[in-house]
């Protein structure tokens, strides 16, 4: 496994490899939902590169760039153990010289949900990721449909702008007791731990409440609220239901919808989504 830690050193490290790449790009501290993407990489192309760049411009004023857990010694030996053949590691300077004035931003997808509550958090994203992209040069990369805003931004940011390459969406993994797999969840205390299992529980019972009938978005959404403000450990940001494809908010649910919160339990904001109907 090869490291780079330059742009020019993972351009060079690149132009040895033949075949399809696929590319996870991360911001590290590792856990079983990214080695999942590295896994389906790895199955569908020839040769696998993943990116560990905590990236300062998808954070905001009051989030925690600075306290955003790191273990690269760990990364490194789960990203070997999984057969990846490069690591791109570059440090900040190195993605944005001083004179760096360029931004890609998508409109619509990214107005409501993360994007109304992190306000310049997907101006961030669709940035790094563009660059990340010009510099791999990958035929596919791999994201969660945990951050599945996220997801679907730069899936229609690669179709808008002819990206020559394949955004593919894996599902969300997940803890035995259903929690979806985070890095910020090692922030959680014991008592914590339990109280963050209302972010799924509340999404089984929106699938509950579908799957026996029930179509109005508003009255899903309600009881979903009162399911989450009965734990008095969780502080919810929103709840959603929306369209899959533009992400606006419903009214009455077709064939499909996308179910997705943001709830904070003690330090971290935790999000989860599931997809009504069918998957995206």
């Amino acid at each position: 496994m090869k490291i780079a830690k330059t742009i020019a050193e993972l351009k060079e490290s690149r132009r040895q490899l033949q075949g399809s790449v696929g590319f996870v790009p991360t911001m590290g501290f590792l856990h079983e939902g990214h080695l999942s993407l590295v896994r389906q990489a790895r199955a569908e192309n020839a040769s696998v590169i993943a990116s560990i760049f905590v990236n300062p411009t998808q954070f905001g004023p009051n989030d925690d760039f600075s306290a955003y857990p790191r273990d690269t010694e760990r990364d490194l030996a789960l990203l070997k153990k999984e057969s990846t053949d490069i690591v791109f590691m570059p440090e900040p300077p190195e993605m944005y010289p001083p004179n760096a004035r360029s931004w890609v931003v998508v409109d619509g997808l990214t107005d409501g949900l993360e994007g109304g509550s992190r306000p310049g958090h997907f101006r961030g994203v669709t940035t790094i990721v563009t660059k990340l992209f010009n510099i791999v040069e990958p035929t596919r990369s791999y994201f969660g449909q945990k951050d599945v805003q996220q997801a679907l931004v730069i899936q229609k940011m690669a179709q808008d702008l002819n990206m020559n390459l394949e955004v593919i969406i894996c599902p969300t993994v997940r803890e035995t007791d259903g929690l979806a797999m985070s890095s910020r969840n090692v922030y959680l205390v014991p008592e914590e731990r339990q109280a963050a299992l209302v972010l799924f529980q509340s999404l089984n019972l929106a699938q509950q409440l579908y799957s026996n009938g029930e179509r109005s978005a508003e009255r899903i959404r309600r009881e979903m609220i009162t399911l989450i403000e009965h734990e008095p450990r969780a502080e919810i940001d929103y709840v959603s239901i929306a369209d899959t494809a533009t992400l606006k908010e419903l009214d009455k649910i077709g064939e499909k919808a996308l179910v997705s919160l943001a709830v904070k339990v003690g330090k971290p904001r935790l999000l989860d989504n599931i997809v009504l109907g069918e998957l995206i």
